[in-house]
């Protein structure tokens, strides 16, 4: 049987206020009863329900925001534009970089419910955490699939896939090859692959995806764009998951002295105002961060005031024309 807070009381001989208190870190306890309360959770293996404890306790006013590092271009803008809204409406934020490990995601899902926080925005790819299958409980997703219960606020990734394979076929394209992350991860940019699979099979052409796993260190990547073009030398278009490796595409390209867009299209994805301002030739698929920070605060109020939400919310995206993707743009 599960123990529970009763008997982490009972087992270190303290009321059941004070293993509240040790708990929620609340009001002054001496060490030597910390010690004591800590040693009889960890004796008994006790695991406070935070979960219950977030949705019982009184408002506090805290978002937690957990994204998987918001050096991410995407990410970073997208927590900018949520904490700007949600200081507008009285709320502080609390941020935590999971940096795609399931047991930093754990620990800070963990640290963010125990401060109390009224909700939360996650943008990170694990699955399977426990705390994300509580019913009901106050979290909104952007770009992820949590569970069944969780709304996902996402940009219209099929649509986006589309437009960047057709832009690359119809400048001349024809040997386009498109990386994208493991086949296994449930999130709605998995549509990006379906839409440039199936686009290019209507124009006669052969889809050939690469996945490329979320937690490549930056050279192994580097060396997996390096060989990208030795196994591949006829690829004369890629569509990028995502404008960082799109960036490195281009590094790689120049160092091997392959002229782009002379000798290689290129187009990526997320569109951040950052990567148009240093990257403004690249062309790319513009997410509209703006509006889906303003729909996923919308959602998770509602969430936290227990009203009916939908299950996903789809937003509109835009194709940026860079010179990456036009062959006559060099003339």
């Amino acid at each position: 049987m599960r123990p529970k807070l009763e008997d982490v009381a009972k087992h270190a001989n303290v009321s059941k206020t004070t293993v509240s208190r040790v708990l929620n870190n609340r009001g002054y306890l001496s060490q030597k009863t910390i010690d004591k309360v800590n040693q009889a959770i960890e004796e008994l293996n006790y695991q406070p329900n935070v979960v219950a404890r977030q949705l019982y306790n009184k408002k506090t006013n805290i978002i937690g925001l957990l994204f998987p590092t918001i050096a991410n271009p995407f990410f970073g803008e997208l927590s900018e534009a949520l904490e700007k809204k949600l200081y507008e409406k009285g709320y502080k934020v609390l941020i935590g970089n999971s940096m795609n490990d399931s047991k930093k995601e754990s620990d800070y899902l963990n640290q963010l419910l125990s401060e109390q926080v009224d909700g939360l925005i996650v943008g990170t790819h694990n699955q399977g955490i426990q705390e994300y299958k509580y019913q009901n409980l106050p979290i909104v997703a952007i770009d992820r699939v949590m569970n069944e219960d969780i709304p996902v606020i996402e940009s219209d990734n099929y649509q986006g896939g589309r437009f960047a394979t057709k832009e690359l076929i119809e400048q001349g394209a024809k040997n386009i090859i498109h990386t994208n992350g493991p086949s296994e991860l449930e999130t709605p940019a998995k549509r990006r692959r379906i839409a440039y699979e199936e686009t290019m099979k209507e124009h006669d052409l052969i889809p050939n995806t690469i996945t490329l796993d979320f937690n490549i260190p930056y050279q192994e990547k580097k060396k997996i764009f390096y060989d990208l073009f030795e196994t591949y030398p006829d690829v004369d278009g890629i569509f990028a998951s995502n404008d960082m490796d799109a960036a490195l595409i281009l590094q790689v390209a120049k160092e091997k002295h392959i002229r782009v867009p002379e000798d290689l299209l290129l187009v990526g994805y997320d569109g951040t105002l950052m990567t148009r301002s240093i990257l403004p030739d690249l062309t790319t698929i513009i997410q509209p961060i703006d509006e889906m920070a303003e729909i996923a605060i919308d959602i998770l109020m509602k969430r936290i005031n227990k009203k009916e939400t939908e299950k996903e919310y789809i937003l509109p995206v835009k194709i940026w024309r860079g010179k990456t993707s036009k062959k006559d743009s060099y003339k």
